[in-house]
């Protein structure tokens, strides 16, 4: 994997893991982006060292899923399954649908096939193979749809 995919793959978690603490503690945008790039991207914490991440990328991500968030919970929600709602989602599954999902309807220059396999590499950083595999299966649906 070359530097500019590796540090996209950094953004990428690193969004995700910024929508969840938006989600669990709100707070201005910029105070947030702004901590994230002070004290997270590229830092070591607990002795584990993240990878440099495209700070313009994460940026874009976190504005866009926050900025499109009603758009975005519906196009996630018209793919689950009938009685299923986003809220019966964890958390960190819920910021992973919407990061893959503003991706495929705002960042035409990030093909499809990427935009999954990149949300399925999350996804496995929090979960077993059957979560990234509904990870999988839900962006490719919404890709379809979003980019016919």
């Amino acid at each position: 994997m070359n530097d500019r995919a590796q540090s996209r793959s950094a953004a990428r978690l690193a969004a995700v893991q910024a929508l969840y603490q938006l989600e669990m503690e709100p707070k201005p945008l910029p105070s947030l982006l702004h901590e994230f790039h002070e004290h997270r991207l590229g830092a070591t914490i607990e002795d584990v060292e993240y990878a440099q991440a495209e700070a313009s990328f994460f940026d874009d991500i976190v504005q866009g899923v926050d900025a499109r968030r009603a758009e975005i919970d519906g196009l996630i929600a018209a793919k689950l399954s009938s009685g299923w709602s986003l809220d019966r989602l964890d958390k960190p599954m819920r910021q992973i649908l919407r990061a893959g999902t503003y991706e495929l309807i705002a960042r035409a220059d990030v093909g499809t096939g990427t935009v999954i396999s990149e949300y399925v590499d999350v996804a496995h950083a929090f979960y077993d193979k059957r979560e990234a595999g509904f990870v999988n299966g839900l962006l490719d649906a919404v890709a379809k749809d979003a980019r016919p």
